[in-house]
């Protein structure tokens, strides 16, 4: 085996060339450091447009899931809630733009505000109405963001706690 020398390196001297990029060197790795950056940051945000595209998507279709199995679905919801200690849960949140008129209505608190749901949030507000509202369960449905002071997402709350009486 070959044993290598430490050999420590020795600062330049007088009569050796320094090798110095030129300011405008500088400005050029500069430039293309900030071009890379701004290429990147296209190429996440087309993917994280298309993400969007692709779930606005799915969520304005019907899901194809039959009550049964929604149903299945959400036992193992409230389950999994109630083992916590939990009365309620979110089981849904999704852009304004799948409410026919962005969700004014339901901010509003306005009456026919599940006439503006549409697609899979329809879907599930349906469903609700159908197998759970009987057996005790509530579903509040509320803007639960707002973004530069305008409403943002929808959430929608399954709670089975006792109503409180005033």
């Amino acid at each position: 085996m070959a044993r290598k020398s430490k050999q420590k390196e020795m600062p330049a001297t007088k009569n050796e060339a320094i090798d110095l990029p030129t300011a405008k060197d500088l400005m050029k790795q500069i430039a293309q450091k900030e071009a890379e950056k701004a290429s990147e940051y296209m190429r996440r945000q087309s993917a994280a447009d298309a993400e969007k595209k692709a779930l606005m998507e799915k969520l304005s279709k019907p899901s194809g899931v039959s009550d049964a199995e929604a149903l299945r679905r959400v036992v193992a919801i409230i389950q999994r809630a109630v083992s916590n200690g939990l009365t309620e849960v979110q089981v849904s949140r999704f852009p304004n733009s799948l409410c026919t008129d962005g969700g004014r209505a339901i901010n509003n608190m306005e009456p026919g505000w599940e006439n503006t749901l549409t697609g899979l949030p329809r879907e599930m507000y349906l469903f609700w109405q159908r197998q759970l509202r009987a057996k005790g369960y509530r579903l509040r449905v509320q803007i639960v963001d707002f973004p530069k002071g305008m409403p943002g997402d929808v959430g929608m709350t399954l709670s089975w706690a006792a109503e409180q009486k005033s």
